[in-house]
């Protein structure tokens, strides 16, 4: 069974949703600039890991509110 997550969507274009299929954590991400990239992960540590080097804090400074919601969401996984 496939367990889907919305981490974010902004439009059709620019959205990331995490799958958990099975033992694997697959990132899927959106965006109207780069097109589809997919990442596979084995753990949420991992997972996490990766979720705060691909989000620094430091590009959502005056949007600290949003960078908490989407780490919230990759929690919630």
């Amino acid at each position: 069974m496939i367990k889907k997550h919305e981490i974010y969507k902004r439009d059709k274009w620019n959205m990331l949703t995490v799958e958990v299929q099975g033992k694997y954590i697959v990132v899927r991400e959106i965006s109207d600039q780069w097109g589809e990239e997919t990442q596979t992960f084995l753990s949420r540590p991992a997972l996490m890991h990766w979720a705060k080097n691909h989000f620094p804090k430091e590009d959502f400074v005056g949007r600290e509110e949003e960078w908490t919601e989407i780490m919230n969401a990759f929690k919630e996984v």
